[in-house]
């Protein structure tokens, strides 16, 4: 097969780092991005939701653009203005970022959810509910990006789609007359950065997806899962589907967890289509404790080097803040007790049943009574019923000074758990792939994870720590195996420490994992 040489690539997405953000998508976008713009042109496209201020943020206008927004009864437009500038990281490729901006998008205080100002101003917009226009949203996103290309007289080598918003610009692509012909030479790459349920940006009202998308009722009716409309399925056949490891693609087409997608994977599988996996990567020196004043930490320290003495410092300084309740903006329940010389557990992320925050709770209840040799920090937020069961562990008299729960999130703030935490516990039901077990170790932090999907590139008793079922004695379990490790084998936890780090280097930066999306570039652009 020939091949060509990939210069142009755009991704088109509704998050990048530093932006806009809501989970793992935002860092994915800008570090393969990156990375990429040191071996070619690379552009991203984005709304301009609310909360930015182009002007302020050193972009400037390019056009302005009316898009075709129908409804089921109605013919109309849209009109938006793309903003754009040029974007360099220190030692990394250059991304050239455009910004959609609409009435639609700079209505949104939050990328895919109502914030609690918005409930204030109006109470049917709950706080955590998602936008009801969200499918308009995408719809705009992909038209907008696919308009102003064609301004442009622009025909990239590669668009490559993020997740299920930006799903259908295949679909728009090959399908429709206006956009076939023009990027007959383009190659189509989509993304799942997360199939389960809930994730797909489906649509049931299937004359109002005909509608505003365009596209024929024939063919909307041929890519149905479940009686909705799913972007996924309505790409597959018109460019390549890849996952964010190997392990979940192949739990997708191979497992029983595909229940979990709605039996996406398998769906596709009938059809003949195979979702590849390509595993995440990171940009170890966005996360080097050596840059302690970078990432606002206490002080550096060197986890390849077994240097850990800063780690000691920067633990010290954190319960110190704890004690002092020094994070605004920070909700903070239950405290730690200092210079008590127990393995720090630590949690980062949404409570949520997906991210076993559920099964963590049930853990701590059998923990803490039997096992008094540890402390746990935990950071996040979402729903509000393990919200509450976490905070009421940091209210029982037994346990004070050991539980300590920080409502919301701040980078900074996270960065100093990452580096004072012995152990990170990732308790997910299921994960595409997941970023802060990367994290985790760079700051010395070992994993303690539910081996399943991208998770599975922790190894057990040599990168961190890990366990099989999905139940709360399973990661009792291995939290009791860890802290025993900590306690009798400490030499065992430096050499892992160690270990963990050499293996990003080795295996997971995104210099290498470039190489891979551009394989797979390479094969989408010969696809058409």
């Amino acid at each position: 097969m020939a091949t060509r040489t990939i210069k142009n690539i755009w991704f088109v997405s509704r998050e990048y780092d530093g932006l806009a953000g809501a989970g793992g998508v935002k860092d994915v976008c800008r570090q393969l991005a990156e990375a990429l713009g040191k071996v070619a042109k690379v552009s991203v496209i984005l709304p301009c939701y609310g909360f930015l201020s182009p002007k302020l943020l050193g972009f400037k206008v390019k056009a302005t653009l009316p898009v075709a927004m129908n409804y089921a009864t109605q013919d109309r437009q849209e009109k938006v203005v793309i903003w754009g500038k040029k974007s360099q990281g220190t030692g990394r490729g250059e991304v050239t970022i455009y910004l959609v901006d609409s009435p639609r998008f700079r209505e949104k205080k939050g990328v895919y959810t109502y914030t609690a100002a918005e409930e204030l101003l109006d109470p049917f917009k709950r706080a955590g509910q998602g936008h009801d226009d969200y499918f308009a949203m995408n719809i705009l996103l992909q038209k907008s990006a696919l308009c102003y290309l064609l301004h442009r007289h622009e025909r990239p080598d590669i668009i490559h789609c993020h997740d299920g918003h930006t799903a259908l610009i295949p679909a728009l692509i090959r399908e429709l007359d206006g956009f076939r012909h023009y990027f007959r030479h383009t190659g189509l790459v989509v993304t799942i950065h997360n199939a389960g349920v809930g994730y797909h940006q489906e649509v049931g009202d299937l004359p109002y997806a005909q509608a505003i998308t365009g596209l024929p009722r024939s063919f909307i009716n041929k890519n149905l899962l479940n009686g909705y409309f799913d972007p996924f399925i309505a790409a597959s056949r018109h460019c390549l589907l890849n996952t964010v490891s190997e392990n979940y693609a192949r739990e997708l087409q191979e497992t029983d967890e595909d229940e979990l997608t709605g039996w996406l994977g398998h769906f596709l599988l009938s059809r003949g289509i195979k979702i590849r996996g390509i595993t995440n990567g990171i940009n170890p020196a966005d996360f080097d404790p050596r840059e302690a004043e970078k990432l606002g930490l206490a002080a550096p320290f060197s986890v390849a080097q077994g240097d850990l003495e800063g780690k000691k410092i920067c633990r010290r300084q954190l319960e110190k803040s704890l004690a002092q309740k020094a994070f605004p903006g920070i909700l903070q329940h239950g405290h730690l007790d200092p210079g008590a010389g127990q393995p720090l557990l630590t949690v980062i992320g949404r409570f949520s049943g997906q991210k076993g925050m559920d099964i963590f709770v049930e853990a701590l209840h059998l923990l803490l009574p039997a096992a008094k040799n540890f402390q746990a920090l935990i950071l996040g937020s979402g729903e509000k019923r393990i919200a509450q069961a976490l905070i009421s562990l940091t209210r029982e008299k037994a346990y004070a000074g050991r539980v300590c729960v920080l409502e919301g999130y701040d980078p900074q703030l996270a960065h100093q758990v990452y580096a004072a935490g012995d152990f990170f516990v990732i308790p997910s039901q299921y994960e595409p792939c997941g970023l802060t077990d990367y994290i985790a170790q760079l700051f010395g932090n070992l994993p303690i994870v539910h081996h399943i999907g991208g998770l599975v590139k922790v190894v057990d008793n040599q990168t961190g720590f890990a366990y099989q079922k999905h139940t709360a004695a399973a990661l009792m379990a291995a939290i009791k195996r860890a802290l025993a490790t900590y306690h009798t084998k400490p030499e065992q936890i430096t050499a892992m420490q160690q270990k963990a780090v050499q293996t990003i280097a080795k295996h997971y930066t995104w210099d290498k994992i470039r190489r891979r999306y551009l394989e797979l570039y390479q094969e989408a652009a010969c696809k058409e």
